[in-house]
């Protein structure tokens, strides 16, 4: 192991407490420990939660993908500038939403690969209670869906089976006041109630002190979790996070 991912590592543990966690110091080397494909793939094959059931999903030039799950309020509260104004609006009510689907390599990801960037309205109909507008899954298409080698039906059909199938913890459902939590008990409430989810296998993302995103690494058939070291590497490492209310 690398200097800077053991460096990460016990920084990420020291700063969560993640000694009188669940999660210690030994676990998440453990987890940055598996730097390559095969090892990854292991843990795919171990994790035990089938998020995304149904048919196969087409293969395509990249490793695994990475769903992000955006916390609406966070989102909106980092973009005064008035984008996503039918999500930002009062009374919206918006927690967990899909930001998106994306194909990532084990460094790097494939983005905007061209073909045909139209989409159908039968297609977006997909995106109806997963994304919170039918313009962020036009431009998902665009930029991610385009490299999975799926249609974009399919490719919103996959979106939107491995959305619902994410155990949404009860602290984050409908909070009517803002709160606070350690990244690393944001990743603890999920893997409590998504038995397939392990320490290596997410990422919180924050931004200005507040939580941003979670993000999920799957298969590339999207019937398990795997592990996935460098978006683990980029996990929020402050101490604490506020994570504002619904709007």
């Amino acid at each position: 192991m690398t200097r800077s991912k053991t460096m990460a590592a016990l920084a990420l543990a020291a700063v969560l407490g993640a000694a009188t966690s669940q999660f210690s110091a030994a676990q998440v080397l453990k987890f940055l420990h598996r730097g390559t494909p095969a090892t990854a793939q292991s843990a795919a094959s171990s994790a035990t939660a089938t998020p995304a059931r149904g048919s196969s999903i087409a293969p395509g030039a990249f490793d695994f993908y990475l769903m992000a799950l955006s916390w609406s309020p966070g989102f909106c509260d980092g973009n005064p500038s008035g984008k996503g104004r039918k999500q930002c609006a009062v009374g919206a009510r918006l927690g967990f939403v899909l930001h998106g689907l994306w194909p990532q390599n084990e460094r790097g990801y494939p983005s905007s690969c061209g073909g045909s960037r139209s989409v159908s309205k039968a297609a977006l109909d997909e995106t109806v209670g997963v994304y919170p507008a039918k313009g962020l899954a036009r431009y998902e298409w665009r930029k991610h869906g385009t490299c999975t080698g799926l249609s974009p039906s399919a490719y919103f059909a996959a979106a939107a089976r491995a959305f619902h199938a994410v155990t949404i913890p009860d602290v984050f459902k409908a909070p009517v006041a803002s709160q606070t939590m350690a990244p690393l008990d944001i990743m603890r409430a999920f893997t409590k109630v998504n038995p397939g989810i392990r320490p290596g296998m997410m990422a919180v993302v924050c931004r200005k002190g507040e939580l941003q995103e979670v993000r999920l690494c799957l298969t590339k058939d999207l019937r398990s979790y795997r592990a996935c070291n460098q978006v683990m590497q980029r996990s929020c490492h402050a101490a604490t996070l506020k994570i504002p209310a619904e709007r």
